[in-house]
């Protein structure tokens, strides 16, 4: 305390905080002394052998992992998938968690299938014919689309996805052993002609899409192609995975119903969840289905994880029925859209070779590349200028038909860090 002029609590911090990182080791009535260290070995360790023993190579990591490894701090994050911390409802959560946590049975077992209160709420937002009965409380989207890939299809079989697509259904259909079969978009999303062709050739059982603000496109699916989609894969006995992620990152428009609302013979098996526009650890999400499939959803379920840690659900619960949660919702959608514009703008400027699609919701923009560029070597080029982007090849199942890039819009400090992460890929471009 005397040497560095601080309080008695930092000094309580610090030692706790050293005593978690295993430095030193505190003993009541004794002391605080420093940790013994471990002996460094003296031989290089060999793991060798696992690389013959891990056999199955279904699990993909490089749709999902950076090639290039973690930005290093100060980085203008192009590359991120969540909104920057100065956007989420940081208050509303921290309230919502204390108050959770002091509730009667707080710690209690929960539900398999969800709080009864939170699974009302996911199936209002969903609408239509949803009831609470439809629907499962996950630990996030991307927990319950493995769920729901590994419960609808056998290993071995195809799966329909987007072409481009979010490269973590990809990784989780290998895993699951499934075949991912891509299926072209346009600027509405999906081509019904080329779904019910890849149908027909594959014999697929089960489609994956983005119908609301498709990520890495932005696009969303008129309602004539809705309809379409659902008859389609109901005419072939197949089910549709609706991702349906976004459906709180509107820039404020309105956000059509999702598919799985008035679809009561149980095509549609959608996906939702609170992660992206509430906080990453908020990790809570849902799946709606109905008939059959719900029981084998719940069944993975709880072989899985059982349930979902009841504190955390009764926090969802709170955010979700407190007026902080619809404030939240307005000033998020009003910051993707100013920010969405900025960036945009600021591409049109600097790198006017470019064709950059503005979404109307979502994160991201989806920028084209002139014929003959090299999306990796910009990646890395606008890496060492200090801006971390998605090259477009993780988006796609198989071969990408050109060179593009995923930027994100939310991730950034401030819409000046955009505007300076524009000039720098302008530079890296150059």
């Amino acid at each position: 305390m005397e040497q560095h002029r601080i309080s008695p609590a930092t000094v309580a911090r610090a030692i706790a905080l050293l005593a978690a990182e295993g430095a030193v080791v505190t003993r009541p009535g004794s002391g605080t002394y420093v940790a013994p260290r471990p002996r460094q070995p003296t031989a290089r360790a060999d793991t060798g052998w696992q690389t013959v023993a891990l056999t199955d190579r279904t699990v993909d990591t490089r749709s999902v992992i950076d090639d290039l490894g973690p930005p290093p701090e100060g980085t203008i994050r192009f590359d991120g998938g969540y909104p920057h911390a100065s956007l989420r409802p940081t208050a509303a959560l921290s309230a919502a968690l204390g108050r959770a946590g002091r509730r009667p049975g707080a710690w209690d077992r929960a539900p398999a299938a969800g709080l009864g209160t939170l699974r009302s709420l996911f199936a209002t937002s969903a609408g239509g014919t949803v009831t609470a009965d439809d629907v499962l409380v996950t630990a996030g989207g991307q927990s319950a689309l493995s769920m729901a890939l590994r419960a609808v299809a056998a290993p071995g079989s195809p799966i329909l996805v987007e072409s481009p697509t979010y490269p973590g259904v990809v990784a989780a259909a290998r895993a699951a052993g499934l075949r991912p079969v891509p299926v072209p978009v346009d600027g509405d999303g999906l081509r019904p002609g080329l779904l019910s062709d890849a149908f027909a050739m594959t014999g697929a059982r089960v489609l994956y899409c983005q119908p609301n603000f498709h990520n890495p496109t932005g696009a969303v699916l008129p309602p004539q192609r809705r309809r379409e989609f659902v008859d389609i894969a109901r005419a072939a006995g197949a089910f549709v995975i609706e991702d349906d992620f976004s459906r709180f990152l509107t820039h404020g428009r309105a956000v059509p119903a999702p598919l799985a609302a008035d679809d009561r013979d149980g095509t549609v098996v959608q996906v939702t969840s609170l992660t992206k526009p509430a906080a990453p650890s908020l990790r809570i999400g849902a799946i709606v289905a109905r008939g059959p499939v719900m029981a084998r959803i719940r069944a993975v379920r709880l072989v899985d994880d059982a349930f979902i840690a009841r504190p955390l659900q009764e926090a969802a619960v709170d955010l979700l029925t407190s007026p902080a949660w619809d404030r939240h919702l307005r000033g998020l959608a009003a910051a993707l859209r100013d920010r969405c514009r900025v960036l945009a703008d600021a591409l049109g400027r600097e790198c006017p070779e470019w064709t950059v699609t503005l979404p109307e919701g979502g994160l991201h923009l989806w920028a084209a590349l002139p014929s003959g560029s090299s999306e990796q070597r910009l990646a890395l080029a606008a890496r060492e200028l200090g801006v971390a982007v998605n090259p477009g090849r993780k988006f796609f199942a198989a071969e990408p038909p050109g060179a593009f890039l995923r930027l994100s819009f939310a991730a950034a400090a401030d819409t000046a860090e955009l505007v300076t992460g524009a000039r720098l890929l302008a530079q890296a471009d150059a």
